[in-house]
Formats: C-alpha cells, sequence, structure tokens
C-alpha cells in the first residue's frame, strides 16, 4: 500500500508501517512540509496513488465534494497520545489494505473500521 501520512498523524508512523512493507511518505517529506496545503497533498497522493490518511475532516469535505484525495483514510480517535493511534493503525492495517482494493472513504474510530463509500 502507498501512504501519505498528514500532518495530524506523527511521523514515527512512517517506519513501522515501512516495515509491514508500506510505501509511506509524510508531508515533512514534502517540499514545503507541514505547511503543504490540503489541495497539494490530495494531489501528491492521487498522481503517486497513495492513500491520505488524516485526522483533518477537511479531507473528507474534499473527497466528497471535488473526488480527490482519491483514496482517504479518515482518522477519527480524537485527541489521543501517539503511542495510541499507531498502535490502532498497525492493527488495523492488514484489513485497511484489503479494504482499499475496493473502497475509497474509510474511517478508522478507536473502536471499529467503517466504510464510507
Amino acid at each position: 500500500m502507498r501512504i501519505l501520512l498528514d500532518a495530524q498523524l506523527p511521523r514515527s508512523l512512517v517506519r513501522p508501517l515501512q516495515a509491514l512493507g508500506c510505501d509511506v511518505l509524510h508531508t515533512l517529506d514534502l517540499p514545503a512540509g507541514n505547511r503543504s496545503s490540503d489541495q497539494m497533498i490530495s494531489a501528491i497522493a492521487d498522481h503517486d496513488q497513495r492513500v491520505v490518511f488524516s485526522k483533518d475532516a477537511d479531507f473528507v469535505r474534499s473527497h466528497l465534494l471535488r473526488g480527490t484525495p482519491a483514496r482517504l483514510l479518515i482518522v477519527t480517535t480524537g485527541n489521543i497520545g501517539n503511542p495510541d493511534p499507531t498502535a490502532l493503525l498497525l492493527r488495523a492495517l492488514p484489513e485497511l489494505i484489503h479494504l482499499f482494493e475496493s473502497h475509497v472513504l474509510i474511517e478508522l474510530s478507536r473502536k471499529a473500521l467503517v466504510i464510507r463509500l
């Protein structure tokens, strides 16, 4: 799976996701870093066929209204410490890889994965 992690998710997720076989970029890896606009993040993700992983609801609106980013994981865990979303994402990764083969908008909460489209 090719992933672009948005600024709200910790850069420390990159290595564990890579260790599980994912091709991962964090917004800090982009030319404008965490100052990259949502439009730029979506454009890069769509061009490189990456799934945007974000906590930013603006990406949901953009996805629904403009179809970009083409594939999106919206993380709706609220404010929790970095180890918690990391563990949650790593546990859900095998199922996410499978689900993104046929779905484009998925929500990850503390308790469930929800297919939105």
